[in-house]
């Protein structure tokens, strides 16, 4: 990792390349992509609010849920393509390639993390007020930009051998949606499916920043060393997966 503190300015100046891409350019730049949740929201909130009508604040809640998925499938899918998508900088200069998949996890993270800002003024609109454990938000989405970051260099990786993941992704994204407690509550889960359940650290995520954010409470220790070694022990295979594929990178893209 420490490449990182090394070729911090090139680093810095991909993500903002990659932010200029996503949002210059277009008409409403940014707002283009609150569009998407939003109108997904509204969606879900027509569909599901009269059987989860005893959910509290239950826009903030879809919208939470949403916004902490969106982390996830976004980061991971543009991610994808990162060392195939800058084929001349893999082939003409030697930098380590792991550079450019963190430039798009970094700036996924960025784009997350405004979208999660989003939520405040709703929170103020709606009377659920700012709780103070909103302080711990930074912690949190850190140690899931670690579960992203793992899994952008997996995907990454294989990506350049194996062309079609991009399409068995979009199928394990869609299934991972309905597997998560976006729209759902966990009370809903069957019992003997708990445990199982829990074991998805987007899960216990999921739940943490609704914790946070509209509850006021702090999360379980368990949630955070279960999420936090998630994070490590993903980074670690990602990272040894990436070191070994790279070596042919240059063929391969």
């Amino acid at each position: 990792m420490m490449y990182i503190f090394e070729y911090k300015e090139l680093i810095k100046n991909l993500v903002i390349s990659d932010l200029k891409t996503k949002y210059t350019g277009s008409m409403l730049g940014f707002a283009w992509s609150m569009l998407n949740p939003l109108l997904m929201m509204l969606v879900l909130y027509f569909v599901f609010s009269n059987i989860f009508k005893n959910q509290e604040n239950f826009v903030v809640y879809l919208l939470t849920g949403i916004f902490a998925w969106r982390f996830f499938a976004i980061g991971t899918t543009s991610a994808m393509g990162s060392i195939v998508g800058k084929s001349s900088l893999v082939t003409k200069i030697y930098i380590p390639r792991e550079i450019l998949t963190l430039s798009v996890a970094v700036s996924s993270l960025v784009s997350s993390v405004l979208e999660f800002l989003v939520l405040i003024p709703l929170l103020i609109i709606l009377g659920a007020g700012i709780p103070a454990t909103v302080l711990m938000f930074p912690v949190i989405h850190l140690m899931y930009f670690l579960i992203v970051y793992g899994i952008c260099l997996i995907l990454a990786s294989l990506y350049v051998y194996y062309r079609d993941l991009n399409q068995i992704w979009d199928v394990v994204l869609q299934v991972g949606f309905f597997l998560s407690p976006i729209i759902y509550p966990l009370s809903l889960v069957p019992a003997k499916y708990e445990f199982y359940y829990s074991l998805n650290p987007i899960t216990r995520l999921i739940n943490m920043y609704r914790d946070i954010l509209l509850n006021g409470t702090i999360p379980a220790i368990s949630d955070f060393v279960i999420v936090l070694l998630s994070g490590l022990m993903l980074f670690s295979i990602g990272t040894v997966l990436f070191k070994k594929l790279s070596r042919r990178f240059a063929e391969e893209v």
